[in-house]
C-alpha cells in the first residue's frame, strides 16, 4: 500500500472519529500527523487480510514485572530484591517455561502512583523498581511480549496532569472535564466513587471525570493531540519489542453527555483507526481489547475482522467457576452454543484467572440473579472479597469476585472438600482446548493461595490475588512434590505440553458443543486441514459419571488415543467412568 492510500483511510476513520468535532486542523493535516507519528522513517507495509496471526503453540503468561522477586535474606524486615525483579521473572520463564510457554503479558511495567500500576505516571520509562528498557527487549526477545496500552486514563501525578492543574500544554488540553450541573445519571461506572473530582488549577476549580479512582484520570480523547501522544507510545513499545497490545479498558474511551459513555461509536472507530496506524508499520501486531462487559457488547469489539484481533472471553471465568461450585454445565453449554466462531484473523482471548478478579457483568443474561447471588456467597466462604460497583438505578451490585482460583476451587456450594486440586485441574483443561488462545495467571501456574497479608497491606480486593512470590521460596515449594504448589505446576505443565503439539487446538479450530449429561461437559474440535479431531469430555461434578462412547460417535475405522494420560483405547471399549473432575481429550490421533 502506498502512503496516499494509507492517508485515505485513516482520513476515513477521522472522518467518524471527529465528525461533531471542531479541530481547528483539517483531517488531511491529522492523518498526515498520525502517520508521520506512527511509521517514524518506515515504509509502509501491507497486511494480509484475514491473517491468522498465532497456532495452538501460542500459550500467553500473564504476571507482573515483580510476580517473583530474588531476595538476599527473605527474613530481612523489608526485603529488598538483589536484581531488577525483569531479571528474575526472565530467568524463570526461561528455566521453567520454555518448553510449553511462548508469550509473556507483563502487567503495566511504568511508574505508577495506584492501582498496580494502572494509574501511569510515565507511558515511556520502565519503573526503575523492575528494571530498565534492555530488560524488556531482553524478554522480547525470547518470547512474544504482551503490554498494557493504558489508555483511557492517567495518573493524577503525571507531568500531563500537573501541567493541566498549571494551566499549561502539554496537558492543559489532555483531560475531560464536565460541570457538577452536567446531567450524568446514565453514565455506566465500574465503581462507586464520584464519577468527577474536583481539583484547583491555574485558572480556578476544574471537576475532572474520574471513571475508575480521583488518582486515574481519564484523558480527552476529543482532543486530537491526545490521540497523536498514544501513537507516538505505541511506537515507542514498538521498538523495544511489544508485539501484543493489551487496550486497556478501551470501552470507556469516549465521553458524550447524555450517553452511557461506554462502547460508543467513537471508541470503536479510534481502535479501527490504531489497527491501521499499526499494521501498516508491523504486520503482526496483534491488538486485545480489555472490555469487562455484558457478552454481546464485547463480542462488538471484532468490529468486521477489522477492529480487536483478539477479545478478552470475559464471560468464560464466572460461567466456568458456577460450573464447577454447581456440578452443572447447563449455562456453560448454553453460553457456547451461542458463542459465534471467530473470523479467519480474530480469536478469542481465553482466561480463567488473572490480576483483576472474576468479573460478574459478562454473565448478566446468562446466569439468574439466585446463580449469581449463591456464587458471590460460597466464594466469600472460600476467602474471597466481593467488589462492588454502581448500577445503573444507583444501587450498588456485585462487580467482581477476588480470590485466587485455586481457593475459589476448594469445594462446592455444599463447602470445602477433597477434590480441590482436581476441581482446580479441570477448569485449566477446559480452557486449554476451547476455541481462542489460552491466557494462564502466572498464580494459576503456581497454585498459589490468597494473600491476606497482602490484602491487610493494602487494603484493596484485588490484592489478595496478586501474591508476590520470593524466588528461593517459589523453587523450593516447585521442588517438593508433596506441595500442592509443584502437582499444579506440573500437572498444568503436561496439560500444555500436549496441547501445543495438537493441530485440533488451533485457535481457529472448528469447535462444536456436545449434548452429554449435565455433570459432563464435553466439545468437538477439529484441525483447519480436517486430519484431527479431539472430543474433549469433563466430569464437572464430584461424583463419578460414565460417558457412554456411543454419544460421541467416534469413527469406528479410526484409532482413538486419550492424549492427557497418552493411552490408546480399546476398539471394543463401550464406556469410560470419569472420576470427579477427570478430563478426557480424546483423538484419532496420536
Amino acid at each position: 500500500m502506498s502512503r496516499e492510500l494509507l492517508q485515505q483511510r485513516v482520513e476515513q476513520h477521522l472522518e467518524t472519529i471527529y465528525a461533531d468535532s471542531n479541530l481547528g486542523v483539517s483531517l488531511s493535516q491529522l492523518a498526515n500527523q498520525l502517520i508521520t507519528t506512527m511509521l517514524k522513517d518506515d515504509a509502509v507495509r501491507d497486511p494480509t487480510p484475514h491473517k491468522n496471526r498465532w497456532s495452538e503453540q501460542d500459550i500467553i503468561l500473564i504476571a507482573y514485572g515483580d510476580s517473583i522477586m530474588r531476595f538476599n535474606d527473605a527474613a530481612d524486615a523489608v526485603p529488598n530484591p538483589i536484581e531488577p525483579p525483569l531479571h528474575t521473572l526472565h530467568r524463570f520463564i526461561k528455566t521453567q517455561c520454555a518448553d510449553y510457554i511462548n508469550s509473556l503479558h507483563i502487567l503495566p511495567f511504568y511508574p505508577y502512583s495506584s492501582d498496580e500500576g494502572f494509574s501511569v505516571m510515565s507511558y515511556v520509562q520502565v519503573n526503575e523498581s523492575l528494571g530498565s528498557w534492555q530488560d524488556i527487549q531482553a524478554i522480547a526477545n525470547d518470547v512474544k511480549l504482551m503490554a498494557d496500552l493504558v489508555i483511557n486514563h492517567c495518573s493524577s501525578r503525571s507531568r500531563w496532569f500537573e501541567n493541566f492543574l498549571q494551566g499549561k500544554e502539554p496537558g492543559l488540553s489532555y483531560f475531560k472535564t464536565a460541570s457538577l450541573a452536567d446531567d450524568l445519571s446514565q453514565v455506566v461506572r465500574p465503581r462507586t466513587s464520584p464519577l468527577l473530582n474536583t481539583v484547583q488549577t491555574a485558572v480556578g476549580e476544574r471537576h475532572v471525570w474520574c471513571t475508575f479512582s480521583h488518582d486515574q484520570v481519564d484523558l480527552d480523547f476529543e482532543n486530537p493531540e491526545v490521540l497523536n501522544e498514544f501513537v507516538g507510545i505505541i511506537r515507542h513499545y514498538l521498538d523495544n519489542g511489544v508485539r501484543i497490545f493489551r487496550l486497556d479498558a478501551v470501552a470507556f474511551l469516549w465521553k458524550q453527555l447524555h450517553t452511557s459513555c461506554i462502547n460508543l461509536p467513537q471508541t470503536h472507530e479510534v481502535i479501527r483507526l490504531l489497527r491501521t496506524l499499526i499494521e501498516h508499520v508491523e504486520p503482526n501486531v496483534v491488538i486485545i481489547t480489555e472490555t469487562n462487559i455484558p457478552n454481546r457488547e464485547n463480542l462488538s469489539y471484532f468490529g468486521n475482522a477489522n477492529e480487536a484481533h483478539c477479545i478478552y472471553n470475559f464471560s468464560l471465568p464466572p460461567l466456568l467457576l458456577h460450573t464447577l461450585l454447581s456440578g452443572d454445565s447447563a449455562a456453560l453449554k448454553h453460553w457456547m452454543m451461542s458463542m459465534p466462531p471467530a473470523q479467519n484473523g480474530t480469536a478469542y482471548f481465553n482466561f480463567i484467572a488473572s490480576h483483576d478478579g472474576i468479573g460478574l457483568r459478562p454473565v448478566e443474561g446468562l446466569l439468574d440473579h439466585n446463580e449469581v447471588a449463591k456464587m458471590v456467597t460460597t466464594v466469600s466462604r472460600f476467602g474471597g472479597k466481593v467488589s462492588m460497583r454502581t448500577a445503573e438505578n444507583g444501587t450498588s451490585s456485585p462487580y467482581e469476585l477476588n480470590i485466587a482460583l485455586f481457593d475459589a476451587l476448594q469445594g462446592t456450594h455444599q463447602g470445602p472438600d477433597k477434590w480441590g486440586l482436581q476441581r482446580f485441574l479441570c477448569a485449566h483443561a477446559i480452557m486449554f482446548a476451547l476455541e481462542g488462545i489460552p491466557g494462564l495467571y502466572i498464580h494459576s501456574l503456581l497454585g498459589t493461595t490468597n494473600d491476606y497479608v497482602r490484602f491487610d497491606n493494602t487494603q484493596h480486593n484485588r490484592s489478595v490475588n496478586r501474591h508476590r512470590w520470593q524466588e528461593a521460596d517459589l523453587l523450593n515449594k516447585l521442588a517438593d512434590t508433596s506441595s500442592h504448589y509443584a502437582q499444579v505446576f506440573e500437572n498444568i505443565r503436561k496439560l500444555l505440553k500436549v496441547r501445543i503439539k495438537q493441530p485440533a487446538f488451533h485457535p481457529n479450530a472448528t469447535q462444536f458443543t456436545l449434548h452429554l449429561t449435565g455433570a459432563l461437559f464435553g466439545f468437538w474440535r477439529q484441525s483447519i486441514d480436517r486430519r484431527q479431531s479431539i472430543f474433549c469430555v469433563y466430569n464437572v461434578s464430584a461424583q463419578p459419571q460414565q460417558l457412554l462412547l456411543a454419544d460421541l460417535n467416534l469413527i469406528a475405522t479410526e484409532h482413538w488415543y486419550e492424549l492427557i494420560e497418552g493411552v490408546q483405547l480399546s476398539d471394543d471399549l463401550q464406556t469410560i467412568e470419569l472420576s470427579p473432575y477427570q478430563g478426557l481429550w480424546l483423538s484419532n490421533s496420536e
